[in-house]
């Protein structure tokens, strides 16, 4: 099998199984404070951890720029028919950078890696999170070149790939919808703040040894939790059981 090809067969394969990522991070996440000697890492500034938060929240604001904006029919894939796109979409953010969900992920999961406290963490996770995407952005580019020619050429020659640039917004064709942000990404908004209060607990666990549950988990992460869980727990049942959040011509991007 030619290069290009296994390149493009692995970079599928990834997709498939890119929901599994968030486990080895976890796992890595769990060793290195498992394993830190110096509990001065374990200590974490105030300042510090609501810069962590904002670099995730970042990521998801970013997403909900993509989505937000994303009509039907443009250039999303479902993993059982492969990759799918009716239209190539070159609006909104998709006229800054080619690839803004992806770059939503890697702020999200930045902020925190970087909550760990460890450079070597972040160092390594920064590398991983590029071998592992670049795969998927190709064999998403090798499909839309395929599919769309020389106009996604056009686009990909004056669109950065991952780092976007500042200047050249193109005005969507669509409404910003908040209800198809709502609905697609409430898992991700309740993801955030699960994850650090778990990563808090292990910080405060691995520091004390304490099994008392008040003081593992530290009082900023309390509203937060709670306040993301009670999202979680509304939109999910206002997207399983009614159509409030249903908008017409518009569908899930990933």
């Amino acid at each position: 099998m030619a290069l290009i090809e296994e390149m493009d067969r692995s970079g599928n394969w990834l997709f498939r199984w890119r929901s599994f990522l968030p486990l080895a991070l976890y796992v890595m996440a769990f060793v290195v404070i498992w394993s830190e000697a110096d509990n001065r890492y374990l200590q974490t500034h105030q300042g510090w951890v609501l810069l962590c938060v904002s670099v995730s929240l970042l990521g998801q604001l970013i997403r909900a720029l993509a989505i937000g904006f994303t009509p039907r029919g443009t250039s999303g894939r479902n993993t059982k028919e492969g990759q799918v796109a009716e239209a190539l979409n070159t609006k909104g953010i998709y006229s800054l950078v080619r690839h803004p969900l992806y770059l939503g992920n890697f702020f999200m999961w930045m902020g925190l890696v970087l909550y760990v406290a460890n450079h070597w963490f972040s160092l390594v996770c920064v590398l991983l999170f590029w071998l592992y995407y670049e795969r998927i952005m190709f064999a998403e580019e090798y499909f839309l070149r395929n599919k769309f020619g020389k106009p996604y050429l056009t686009w990909a020659a004056k669109t950065p790939a991952f780092i976007p640039r500042i200047s050249g917004w193109k005005q969507p064709g669509v409404f910003f919808s908040i209800r198809n942000v709502l609905k697609r990404e409430y898992n991700g908004f309740f993801a955030i703040f699960l994850s650090f209060t778990l990563l808090n607990v292990l910080k405060n666990y691995q520091r004390t040894r304490s099994t008392d549950l008040y003081e593992l988990v530290d009082d900023i992460w309390i509203i937060p939790f709670f306040f993301s869980l009670a999202t979680f727990l509304l939109l999910r049942t206002l997207k399983k059981r009614t159509r409030v959040l249903d908008v017409e011509g518009r569908e899930y991007i990933s």
